[in-house]
């Protein structure tokens, strides 16, 4: 809409005239009477080869304001204008010997330096490349320069924002290996390398311009290929395959089709096969917007923003589509609208990826804290202790820094869990497992090995302070009854502990531990028991 049309009255009478005769029967106006009336003020031809118009000056434009033929939006079309009364054309494109880079992509410019008199004519030799309507106006330098900064900015938004959501997830594709990313950097760049090459932006680049400027089809390849990457990577976003299968089948036709008419590409640009891709695009584009408003239904957090970033687009691909099916006339704004609101929903969509990969995060740090930490005594679980226990005896051994273990479990635990219900014997456990664990230290250890069976390790400890700290996890357990449900019950611990020995490996230390519960339990419970070696036999010494 900051692009706006300065004349906007109708200034023009705009004719055409089917077939491509010899420019001097048109110019001696041998075929005026085969020109038919076009409504509108624009120039928009769906043949491939090139078609003569003309434009009939309804009112005088007086010379002072330097005015210049304009004719906006020209994507690859190339023009020839025959201004009034001259023989020879001026040949005007965006790209190649005939562009003019005096002034931005936004339009091909013609100067008027006579003006036009009331009734004067302009002919017009068009050979559309890419079949969009090219609105026609007269302006003056002045607003001709206002309009192409304008139109500079715009671009330049938009490339630039393409560009770096595409640099974006190519990093986050590097940093984190997540698939989707790749999905996101092919359909960014590829859309940046559509508006580049159908908005004359690849002619800062000659050599690229030169070798495929003039081309239709690498704008088609492009634009292919940009809904392909997004049909891939939005099915992959929502979940497609798992959460709506039906759709997902549609959407992999689409992609075969477009995967056909990228081949087709390659040896013919008939308009017919843009006409198609246009097509699949706005297929495509319905099937998106039906799988996020089911997804949100479904309470599908990425649905949320799949339909945020989705929806304008869909009535903007639909607007476009009616407008190359001759349906009706867009407003100029349109030309602009599309390629943000690609960029708009490309960073929506970056953001709520990122959303989904925090969501990742979040339900992979609580199952890793689930596997880590046991639901019901909050201890390590025995894989989690394990492993520590691994690492602990690796770098005591190492470091010659003693190292002692603890095992303990409830006396008589299978009598309350028969008695007073598998809840009661879980409170138990939860009671005990906090009584105990308020008598570490903070770098000490506490994993349910199984059922009522707890290992503690104890770091820089010896036998003789590992008994002393076993003594207190006993006292702090039958130092009163455990209440639960408003009711009490006596518990009492069986604790039997084991100091590492050089050279010693983890099962041997945790099976002398567990030797010297037994033997607490053995001798009548509720006691602690040391396990020791001397002269390669055990010993057992109750405290």
């Amino acid at each position: 809409m900051l692009v706006a049309t300065s004349v906007s009255a109708q200034l023009f009478d705009v004719a055409r005239l089917d077939g491509d005769p010899l420019p001097v029967q048109v110019l001696a106006g041998e075929l005026d009477g085969e020109f038919a009336q076009v409504e509108g003020q624009s120039v928009f031809e769906t043949s491939s080869q090139p078609r003569w118009w003309r434009l009939t000056a309804r009112e005088a434009v007086a010379p002072a304001d330097a005015p210049n033929l304009v004719l906006r939006f020209p994507h690859l079309n190339q023009v020839e204008v025959w201004r009034p009364g001259e023989a020879m054309p001026v040949r005007r494109g965006l790209i190649g010997d005939v562009a003019d880079r005096s002034f931005s992509t936004r339009a091909l410019v013609v100067p008027l330096p006579q003006g036009l008199a009331t009734g004067e004519q302009i002919y017009l030799r068009v050979h559309m490349l890419s079949p969009s309507p090219m609105p026609v106006a007269v302006e003056s330098l002045e607003e001709v320069h206002r309009h192409d900064l304008r139109h500079v900015a715009l671009r330049t938004l938009v490339l630039g924002t393409l560009l770096v959501l595409a640099m974006l997830a190519f990093g986050f594709w590097i940093g984190i290996g997540e698939r989707s990313y790749v999905y996101l950097f092919m359909a960014m760049l590829a859309q940046a390398l559509y508006q580049a090459s159908i908005g004359g932006e690849l002619r800062m680049l000659p050599w690229l311009a030169d070798l495929i400027g003039y081309d239709p089809r690498v704008g088609r390849m492009f634009g292919m290929l940009t809904v392909l990457a997004s049909n891939s990577f939005l099915a992959f976003y929502l979940g497609l395959p798992a959460r709506q299968p039906r759709l997902m089948k549609v959407l992999h036709g689409c992609n075969g089709v477009l995967l056909l008419l990228m081949l087709a590409t390659v040896a013919s640009a008939a308009s017919a096969i843009a006409l198609t891709g246009n097509l699949v695009l706005l297929v495509s584009a319905a099937i998106m917007f039906v799988a996020s408003v089911v997804g949100s239904f479904q309470r599908q957090r990425e649905a949320y923003f799949m339909l945020l970033s989705w929806s304008p687009m869909v009535v903007l691909v639909i607007l476009r589509m009616g407008e190359l099916l001759g349906g009706w006339r867009n407003p100029e704004w349109l030309e602009y609208a599309l390629p943000i609101g690609f960029a708009l929903g490309g960073l929506v969509l970056t953001i709520g990826l990122t959303d989904h990969m925090h969501q990742l995060r979040r339900d992979r740090d609580h199952a890793s804290r689930l596997a880590t930490y046991d639901v019901l005594t909050g201890a390590l679980t025995r894989s989690a202790i394990e492993e520590r226990l691994e690492a602990l005896v690796e770098s005591a051994q190492r470091g010659r820094r003693p190292l002692s273990v603890v095992f303990f479990d409830v006396d008589h635990f299978k009598k309350i869990n028969d008695e007073h219900g598998h809840r009661i014997g879980d409170q138990t456990l939860r009671i005990i497992s906090l009584r105990t664990r308020n008598r570490l230290r903070t770098y000490d250890m506490v994993g349910r090995f199984g059922g009522d069976e707890i290992l503690v390790v104890l770091p820089d400890t010896q036998l003789r302070e590992a008994l002393g700290v076993a003594e207190n996890l006993r006292v702090s357990v039958n130092c009163r009854p455990l209440s639960i449900d408003g009711r009490l019950f006596p518990a009492t611990l069986s604790l039997g502990v084991a100091e590492l020995h050089h050279g010693e490996s983890v099962e041997k230390l945790l099976e002398r531990a567990d030797a010297a519960l037994y033997a607490s339990k053995e001798t009548g419970r509720d006691r602690v028991t040391g396990y020791t070696a001397s002269r390669l036999r055990a010993t057992a010494a109750t405290v």
